[in-house]
């Protein structure tokens, strides 16, 4: 009788798997006879061709007889940009109003539970209208820029700020790599190796020679410039995703029993102490799943950048390129594949920082 249940089962399987090949057959076979007719060719040849259009923003060198591939990779480093600016401060300012929501100070509480209801019940989409039409755009011309300490000037062409110049990029990876090595030596416990290194991390930033923007004729020249469309679309991620992170991090400290708290304080640490050093540790065993999934929602919700032309790789690659180049299937497909890696990558990440956490909890 088993036997001949699992014979079964099997068979269930087996005719399902010559199905759904059968179907993709017949979908692949009707696409190809398709573009055939059409007179439309296949294949990825078409990415080594002049992609013949310009791009606002790239941070590799780009112009408009680079390939369809170049423009590609332009795509994709703006929207990786955009998409690691928004995880950064979502991060931040949800764990902020996260326990701000839970603060004993009325204000702070009711200002936190403003926020969080306000933001993630508004289309994201219209937030992001919203701070490019009615905040960015509306700032004054160059001339009449907003300025702060004469080295950082708002516009509504942008904001404008200091550039390293020459070998700049180098000594800020040598800092930040220094930074990240003395942030882990202190979570050991490594007092002196810290403060060592922390030292070191500031060297390399004194060594780096800054070009400062200066308004020459009608606009300003030098330093680096971050569009409008990065800033509203940036601002809009980082303030929508934090208001849902804001609560997953209400939900994680509030599991954390009582009696936890009641013990840091009896052994007299302070009320910031008790949250950072006791209650913290703990919450993150529960925030850092769900705040994953929120991650991946901003990596995906980085394609909004379209409505406003950002150039993400969603705007310049599967819009501008798609419609010159006619290669649908080809453009489609892997910018699909694209997000699917990015995804990937995020939850792969995250999933062994989740690790991590449980091991120091000693729940592995």
């Amino acid at each position: 009788m088993h036997r001949r249940l699992d014979w079964r089962a099997v068979s269930w399987q087996a005719l399902t798997l010559v199905a759904a090949g059968l179907a993709a057959w017949w979908v692949l076979d009707t696409l190809f006879a398709n573009l055939a007719a059409r007179g439309i060719s296949s294949g990825f040849g078409f990415l080594s061709d002049t992609a013949g259009f310009g791009i606002s923003m790239s941070l590799i060198p780009y112009s408009e007889t680079s390939s369809f591939g170049r423009a590609f990779l332009v795509g994709l480093l703006n929207t990786l940009l955009v998409s690691g600016i928004g995880i950064l401060f979502a991060t931040l300012i949800g764990f902020a109003v996260g326990a701000a929501r839970l603060s004993r100070n009325y204000l702070a509480a009711r200002l936190a539970a403003a926020y969080v209801e306000t933001l993630r019940n508004v289309p994201l989409l219209l937030q992001i209208f919203f701070w490019y039409f009615a905040v960015l755009a509306a700032l004054p011309r160059p001339r009449g820029s907003l300025a702060f300490g004469d080295i950082l000037f708002l516009n509504n062409r942008g904001l404008y700020l200091p550039a390293p110049e020459a070998n700049g990029p180098y000594f800020l990876l040598a800092g930040a790599v220094l930074a990240i090595a003395a942030v882990f030596l202190w979570r050991r416990g490594a007092g002196v190796a810290t403060l060592v290194l922390s030292v070191c991390a500031i060297v390399p930033l004194a060594l780096i020679s800054w070009e400062i923007p200066a308004l020459r004729g009608f606009n300003f020249q030098g330093g680096m410039v971050l569009i409008p469309e990065l800033l509203a679309l940036a601002i809009a991620l980082s303030t929508y995703t934090a208001a849902f992170i804001a609560e997953i991090v209400r939900a994680g400290i509030q599991s954390v029993p009582a009696g936890q708290v009641e013990a840091g304080k009896a052994i007299g640490l302070s009320d910031r102490d008790v949250m950072w050093r006791v209650v913290m540790p703990q919450a993150m065993r529960l925030i850092v799943p769900p705040l994953t999934n929120q991650y991946l929602n901003l990596a995906k919700n980085s394609s909004l950048a379209a409505a406003i032309a950002y150039p993400d790789l969603v705007s310049v690659f599967a819009g501008t390129a798609l419609n010159i180049t006619g290669q649908a299937v080809e453009v489609i497909t892997l910018t699909m594949l694209v997000y699917l890696a990015i995804s990937l990558a995020i939850a792969g990440m995250m999933a062994i920082r989740n690790r991590m956490i449980l091991a120091e909890d000693g729940s592995l």
